[in-house]
């Protein structure tokens, strides 16, 4: 329930909390936003002991926005149009990130679409169709923008820890307890939850971390057109704290990932406890 519509654009802005032996490499962009998913370069140094980088705010918005990269700086971020199933579309667009940027060491897969149906509903069976996107958009995209930034990653020069890289996908809570309805988009987050130990066990060699995330409830496009009545009522059923998640606690949890190398192959649930009704 934490994906809004089709085609999630996303971007994220860093910034170092007070942490007095970290520091970034001098003034390369940090982050372009590509077609719902953010690819970026992070590059740490800690002079003694290291220190964890927090994100300031992740803004979500549908489709492109132009005043997403307006905030950020032309020099600092793009937007590439792209579909996440297109095998050839993402490696092209992934390299041209890698070249704008001057490096690609960070990949946060976003985009996803919602899928809701039911197997058997009012008009009949879901059709095959429907199930098959949703899981080609959220499961299938998700492992091509994987693959198409470690291809690349594989080939930088070692970091800390011999770090090459960093991989985080988005799942959700529904991978666990999906509710009526969410059959397809439970299978597809369930999958990027399933394939997350066994990507980073393959890509440990290479010097690739890959994390997921599993969102609950959280504040997004599709939650701003809920009645607020409903809105209500959707918050009281999370235990603490009660109310949604924001998108800078997501951006918070995805900057610590990228400052803790020893978290590898495993999905954090960042939910307020929730744990989703049958309906």
């Amino acid at each position: 329930m934490h994906a809004p519509a089709q085609h999630l654009d996303a971007r994220l802005q860093l910034r170092d909390r007070g942490a007095r032996d970290l520091r970034t490499t001098a003034d390369p962009p940090q982050f372009g936003v590509h077609g719902g998913e953010l690819v970026g370069r992070v590059d740490l140094k800690a002079d003694r002991k290291s220190s964890v980088l927090r994100a300031q705010r992740i803004s979500w918005e549908p489709r492109v926005s132009p005043a997403a990269v307006e905030a950020l700086g032309a020099d600092n971020a793009r937007y590439v149009r792209t579909d996440v199933t297109d095998e050839a579309g993402v490696a092209a667009n992934v390299a041209a990130a890698k070249e704008f940027l001057g490096g690609l060491n960070v990949a946060v897969n976003c985009a996803g679409i919602l899928g809701a149906g039911r197997v058997l509903g009012k008009d009949g069976p879901m059709k095959l169709s429907q199930f098959q996107t949703t899981v080609l958009v959220n499961l299938v995209g998700s492992f091509n923008v994987s693959k198409a930034c470690a291809d690349l990653m594989q080939h930088n020069e070692a970091g800390a820890d011999g770090e090459r890289g960093v991989i985080v996908n988005t799942a959700s809570v529904a991978a666990y307890e999906g509710q009526i309805g969410q059959a397809a988009y439970s299978a597809s987050k369930g999958g990027v939850v399933g394939m997350t130990l066994p990507m980073a066990r393959e890509l440990a060699r290479f010097g690739i971390r890959v994390m997921t995330v599993a969102p609950g409830v959280f504040w997004t496009p599709m939650v701003d057109g809920m009645p607020e009545n409903v809105r209500t009522s959707l918050e009281a059923t999370i235990p603490y704290p009660a109310r949604l998640g924001k998108p800078e606690e997501y951006a918070d949890l995805v900057a610590y990932i990228l400052g803790n190398t020893y978290l590898n192959g495993e999905t954090i649930r960042l939910d307020g406890a929730t744990r989703l009704a049958p309906k």
